[in-house]
């Protein structure tokens, strides 16, 4: 029962970070107008709104109109759900479980509105790094919480740098702003190490999908902050594993 109703409540803010990460790049309200069909403008109903089975019952098109409905809507609903979910079997219900779900969050929102605007919202990473620092003051003594701060920040400034040597050499915007300022979030969570891996990771992982965007699609913009904020969340579902592989290679 604890896995279903957590599984319900990610279809439910997975609806709602699809609202956030398609309105806010486009500079509309989260709140008006109410839900509707993009094509016709048909104020949809109760029964419209219900996540992944709305989409199954009126066949993935506006009831109004025909008009397809986006596949991503359902898809992205039932990743939040199953980061959800994923959270509570790995933490069950503690500190590490909530830092999960700001992690999930963060991540779903990011994924739609870099892949789908290229831009990273401000908002997401502002909330997700007060959530972050109210969970670790409850959790961790005052020096703590300060030196994890600290360390968010230099990792921020070394991808700073990193952004700046590579305007320089490549004579052009290496690295988005919003993919600099997604590091703070990133340093805040893992610290130090484990956030210069997470950004090393998500290069890796961001890799294949941008030779085929520059190399097939002629593609010169490539979104970066899905791949950081994904990768971020597998260093921290890994964490104990990659500091036990550093400590036995560095020592």
């Amino acid at each position: 029962m604890e896995y279903f109703l957590i599984f319900i409540f990610g279809l439910l803010f997975g609806s709602f970070y699809l609202v956030v990460a398609t309105r806010l790049p486009n500079n509309k309200s989260i709140v008006k107008p109410r839900s509707h069909c993009d094509n016709c403008h048909k104020q949809l109903k109760w029964y419209e709104l219900i996540p992944v089975f709305s989409y199954i019952f009126l066949r993935g098109r506006c009831s109004k109109c025909h008009k397809k409905i986006s596949i991503l809507n359902p898809l992205m609903e039932l990743l939040t759900a199953f980061l959800f979910t994923l959270s509570y079997y790995l933490y069950g219900f503690s500190y590490e479980f909530a830092i999960s779900l700001i992690v999930s969050s963060v991540l779903v929102i990011t994924f739609i509105s870099d892949f789908k605007y290229y831009i990273i919202l401000d908002s997401p990473i502002i909330i997700g790094s007060v959530g972050l620092l109210i969970i670790y003051f409850i959790n961790y003594s005052f020096i703590d919480v300060l030196y994890k701060i600290g360390e968010g920040l230099i990792v921020f400034l070394i991808v700073f740098i990193i952004k700046l040597i590579g305007d320089k050499v490549f004579k052009r915007e290496s690295l988005g702003g919003g993919d600099v300022k997604l590091m703070i979030f990133v340093g805040l969570l893992l610290g130090l190490k484990l956030g210069v891996i997470a950004f090393s990771l998500g290069a890796f992982l961001a890799l294949p999908y941008a030779l085929y965007m520059t190399k097939k699609v002629k593609e010169k913009e490539v979104p970066f902050g899905p791949f950081i904020i994904l990768a971020a969340f597998l260093t921290f579902i890994f964490q104990t594993d990659i500091i036990n592989i550093l400590n036995n290679f560095l020592f």
